[in-house]
């Protein structure tokens, strides 16, 4: 096993805990059987959570169009933030990292094939 130089990962979210942002998606299926989909975004060290919306069908636009919702919603609070952290779903597309890297913040992604 290689060794390693840096923090752990749980070191590097304690150091970093209050200017964290986590993306992911929560998936909600209805009495009708309908599964709908809504970007969850946490702040790490206020666990404060933020839906942006809800659709049956999240395309890379929509996604995109709800990063630019959350980043108006938190106003000058996005400046105390240095990291959005997400996994690699396809649903974030190309548009949605600029959204965060406009306001300084450094997307990191999760390992491919991590545990979900």
């Amino acid at each position: 096993m290689p060794e390693t130089t840096g923090p752990t990962w749980r070191e590097f979210l304690t150091a970093q805990a209050e200017s964290i942002i986590a993306a992911d998606f929560l998936h909600l299926d209805t009495v009708l059987g309908t599964r709908l989909h809504a970007p969850a975004l946490l702040e790490h060290h206020t666990r404060r959570l933020h839906i942006t919306g809800v659709t049956t069908h999240p395309t890379q636009a929509w996604t995109a169009q709800q990063a630019r919702h959350l980043a108006t919603d938190l106003g000058t609070h996005i400046g105390s933030l240095r990291f959005l952290l997400r996994d690699r779903d396809g649903k974030y597309g190309h548009a949605f990292d600029p959204v965060f890297q406009a306001d300084d913040l450094r997307v990191l992604k999760s390992a491919p094939w991590a545990p979900g």
